[in-house]
């Protein structure tokens, strides 16, 4: 239901309110939507076409998309499939993790571009009478009526935009202009690194290996995209502007030294344009949830980039939350006992995780990045390396991760 008044402004209404269009926010409301519940998604960019955003598209995600009976059309789209973890440390090359033993249908990673991914979202949420998505409109502010907050205000290119709703879900990131508004307290739990992202060249015979490469005070990650490598060069917390003023030369040195693979092409690299800086944040929300409203995803936990595992909790989170609370929503009787169970559900795994990737910063990344001698892989490296059941451990980590979620919700197509 909408209204408009001479000041060019628009009111909605509707039963859930989600600000953000990333992997969590389109998942939740493709997953409300199916279940009979009135949302809409707001998503403060014209399309999804974003560069260097995740891209990887976990087992437990694919299980997801299997349950949804939608697996064997997703993997119709263009993806590479990796099938192990690989790493070099110092001259040693060594295999940690090995997906193919997963309990899961596939076997794999698969790394397809997040705007691909988001599409067919929100093409099969389309489907969906229930169902909004509404591009260009950027939240700016919460609504609140005393304690609960009770919807979004929203700029749009036809003018402002108010949005009131039972539920307010911000799904908008570690950067989340709702949670700020919310004035919900964070825990930083502190990066020791940022990461330098861009694309090189990849030739029909180069070597296919998805690959991380830990040498003394450097770490580049290099990622199999087919005709192109996706890179990211690991460097110490704030680095980037000294990295800068030694020139773009002394860059394509470095890199060409990291991936002897790829050192024809590190020209490519025309300009600092082509290099994107990720600034790693890890943080958590002590209360992810507050009267009328509810954080998923990196707006309640941002993740490290160690493993990948971003995306898979955040899809995890909108799962559970889906699970949760569609059926509640539908009939118009939320609680915030329903909210709170959220949280104990999902902070479980989010502290396991980012607790393995604190410790992984510390002991790993710190070190390597602190080194100024030839590295060699630690014991434990090496044991996981050369005994094939070890490497599963890792891989259930990454690839399945810490109370997987699966669809509970019930397919509502007549729902209005």
């Amino acid at each position: 239901m909408a209204e408009s008044n001479e000041r060019n402004s628009e009111k909605l209404v509707t039963h859930c309110c989600i600000a953000g269009g990333g992997p969590a926010g389109v998942m939740l409301g493709f997953l409300l939507a199916r279940a009979g519940v009135d949302v809409i998604v707001l998503e403060k960019h014209a399309d999804f076409l974003r560069d260097f955003r995740g891209d990887t598209i976990h087992p437990s995600t694919l299980e997801i998309m299997h349950e949804l009976g939608l697996l064997d059309e997703f993997l119709k789209l263009p993806h590479e499939k990796v099938y192990e973890l690989n790493a070099q440390v110092g001259d040693t090359r060594l295999t940690l993790a090995d997906f193919t033993q997963l309990p899961t249908r596939c076997g794999f990673i698969a790394f397809m571009p997040q705007w691909d991914f988001l599409d067919f979202l929100a093409d099969h949420a389309r489907r969906y009478p229930t169902f909004r998505l509404l591009m260009e409109a950027e939240v700016t502010d919460i609504v609140k009526e005393g304690e609960p907050i009770t919807g979004l205000r929203a700029q749009t290119p036809a003018g402002s935009l108010e949005v009131r709703a039972d539920l307010v879900v911000a799904a908008d990131g570690r950067y989340s202009i709702v949670r700020e508004k919310a004035d919900l307290p964070v825990q930083e739990l502190g990066a020791p690194m940022d990461v330098l992202w861009f694309h090189l060249p990849r030739k029909p015979d180069y070597p296919a290996q998805t690959m991380g490469r830990f040498d003394s005070g450097r770490i580049f990650i290099s990622i199999n995209r087919g005709n192109y490598w996706q890179c990211g060069y690991v460097i110490p917390k704030g680095q980037f502007d000294e990295i800068r003023r030694q020139g773009l030369a002394s860059f394509h040195e470095k890199i060409a030294q990291l991936a002897p693979h790829a050192k024809d092409q590190v020209g490519e690299i025309k300009s600092w344009d082509d290099v994107k800086l990720l600034t790693v944040r890890v943080d958590r929300l002590s209360q992810w949830f507050r009267p009328g409203l509810l954080c998923i995803g990196d707006a309640a936990h941002a993740m490290s980039p160690v493993g990948g595992v971003g995306i898979n909790l955040a899809i995890q989170d909108a799962v559970a939350a889906a699970n949760a609370l569609a059926e509640p929503l539908r009939e118009r009787r939320l609680t915030i006992a329903d909210l709170q169970r959220i949280q104990e559900r999902r902070e479980f795994p989010t502290r396991v995780t980012q607790g393995l990737q604190v410790a992984i910063q510390r002991r790993v990344i710190a070190p390597v990045l602190g080194a100024d001698r030839r590295l060699k892989p630690p014991l434990l490296l090496r044991m996981i390396a050369s005994v094939p059941w070890l490497r599963r451990i890792p891989a259930y980590i990454v690839g399945v991760g810490v109370r997987p979620e699966h669809i509970r919700t019930p397919e509502i197509r007549d729902a209005r």
